[in-house]
C-alpha cells in the first residue's frame, strides 16, 4: 500500500508541474488577470457549476469562505429560475463547466 500512496503523490506532483508550465505560459495572462479580478473584487466570489462540476463549485465556495473570502454557491438552474438577482455590484462569479457547453450555465 505504501508504494500506491507515492504513486499518487508522484502522480500529483507532476500534474502541478503541468499546471505551474502552463501558468507561466500560455494560459499566464489568462490566470494573472482572473487573480487581478479576485483580488480587487469589492462583493462576494459567487461560483456555480451543474452536476459534477457543481459539486467543486460547492466545496471552492465553501473553502472561499473558511478562509475569510465572502463566497457563496449559486446552482445555475435556480439562476435562471430568479434567483440571479441575489447578485449584487462588485460580485464576481466563477462559472465551472466541464465542457463549456452546459446550457444553465450559458444562460
Amino acid at each position: 500500500m505504501k508504494s500506491v500512496g507515492e504513486n499518487v503523490v508522484r502522480i500529483e506532483a507532476d500534474a502541478l508541474r503541468g499546471l505551474a508550465d502552463r501558468i507561466s505560459g500560455p494560459m499566464g495572462a489568462a490566470f494573472e488577470g482572473t487573480l487581478d479580478l479576485l483580488h480587487a473584487c469589492t462583493g462576494r466570489v459567487i461560483v456555480t457549476g451543474m452536476g459534477k462540476s457543481g459539486i467543486i463549485a460547492r466545496k471552492i465556495a465553501a473553502t472561499l469562505s473558511s478562509t475569510g473570502t465572502p463566497a457563496m454557491f449559486l446552482h445555475p438552474a435556480e439562476a435562471i429560475h430568479g434567483d440571479l438577482g441575489m447578485l449584487v455590484r462588485g460580485d464576481v462569479v466563477i462559472a465551472l463547466s466541464s465542457s463549456g457547453e452546459t446550457e444553465e450555465i450559458l444562460r
